[in-house]
């Protein structure tokens, strides 16, 4: 069997973080702008080759001065580092339909490993006799690892800002023919 090519459709696919604001709430944000794909040799992907870029002034937490603010140099500096990006090392099956992601998670010029969860949503035919396989990709990083280091505090001298990063992508994958 050959190998397949799988491409990211953004139509059908959402990049997610969530963080922690006053330690008492959550703030949600989204990536509008982001490409990728996969290599494999099954319909699975197991052991798959994956990549994945965010576009970082793509950012939107609803807020726009907040946006701004993440942009700045102060968080992500996206004048100098203008894309997150994702590398496979490793993608297998736990059970079921739950898989580990390995790679490397390049932001802001810093790359460390992660491991992210991944869930199959399944493999099904679009109205245009397409394959596309849907997965739930989570995880956790912390934002100073990656150099995100603001660290304002509050009055009674609490983190104004968590260190843990949820991330969340539901991603939609087309097989290119």
């Amino acid at each position: 069997m050959g190998a397949k090519k799988w491409i990211v459709d953004p139509l059908h696919s959402e990049v997610q973080f969530k963080v922690k604001h006053l330690v008492i709430s959550t703030v949600t944000g989204f990536f509008k702008n982001f490409h990728g794909g996969a290599t494999s040799k099954e319909d699975n992907l197991e052991y798959a080759e994956i990549h994945f870029s965010v576009d970082v002034s793509s950012i939107d937490t609803n807020q726009a001065s907040r946006d701004e603010h993440l942009k700045s140099a102060e968080f992500f500096d996206v004048e100098n580092h203008p894309h997150i990006s994702f590398q496979s090392t490793s993608f297998v099956k736990v059970k079921a339909d739950k898989y580990k992601l390995e790679g490397d998670l390049t932001i802001k010029g810093i790359t460390k490993s992660v491991e992210l969860e991944a869930e199959l949503g399944g493999i099904a035919k679009d109205f245009n006799g397409n394959t596309k396989i849907g997965f739930e990709v989570t995880g956790t990083i912390n934002r100073k690892e990656f150099g995100l280091i603001y660290s304002a505090l509050t009055e009674s001298g609490g983190l104004a800002l968590g260190e843990n990063i949820k991330l969340s992508a539901n991603i939609q994958l087309t097989e290119e023919v």
